[in-house]
């Protein structure tokens, strides 16, 4: 029995940073995450992003997953090709518009020549952060959304020292963990190795 989907468009709740047409729809086990976008630009020398069944990619807030099929829908009268995607955290599918890929934040992992200067990241403990609690944790969301795994980085390593200085909050904690798997997921891709040992590295870094 197929999980429940639903479909999050300009019709239903307002996401910022979304055109008013984007349409994801989002289906696991009667649980609905949280629907975040974030535009990661590209460089002028970049062709536009196309993406095939079997390419390994990155989603904004949700991080590595497997292209499984392309397929058209009917919606709204018009027929739109979807990618499906399926995260490689549990058992979660994205369906995303072949056109608004590059809208969503959807991206190539990092490559195995990238993971020094995520580890660089990691690894820095001259860090600066606001005092305030509630400010500090909004800055932390908003890196999280971003989809730049650098920044995702920065939330693991702050989060992971204030938790061995001081203890965190159970919005912290919950905060750390997501971003934690969101890393670790992609550093696999790159790596291309199981996220046990991926993790390891993580913390390895962060000690």
């Amino acid at each position: 029995m197929e999980s429940p989907s639903t479909c999050l468009s300009g019709a239903g709740p307002h996401v910022s940073g979304w055109a008013p047409d984007t349409r994801v729809s989002v289906s696991r086990s009667g649980l609905l995450p949280t629907a975040v976008s974030s535009t990661v630009p590209l460089r002028p020398s970049e062709a536009p992003l196309t993406f095939k069944p079997g390419d390994k990619v990155v989603y904004p807030h949700h991080g590595a997953a497997i292209v499984e099929k392309k397929e058209k829908r009917k919606a709204f009268g018009e027929n739109t090709e979807y990618l499906v995607l399926r995260m490689t955290d549990g058992d979660m599918t994205l369906s995303v518009p072949v056109d608004k890929v590059e809208e969503v934040g959807m991206r190539w992992p990092i490559s195995k020549e990238d993971v020094e200067d995520l580890f660089e990241v990691l690894q820095k403990r001259d860090i600066r952060e606001p005092a305030n609690w509630s400010r500090r944790f909004k800055n932390h969301q908003e890196k999280l959304k971003s989809g730049d795994v650098y920044q995702v980085a920065e939330v693991v390593r702050n989060l992971a020292l204030r938790d061995a200085a001081k203890g965190l909050s159970a919005g912290e904690k919950s905060l750390y963990t997501k971003a934690l798997k969101v890393l670790v997921s992609e550093l696999a891709f790159a790596l291309n190795t199981p996220e046990e040992k991926a993790e390891a590295k993580v913390q390895d870094a962060l000690t």
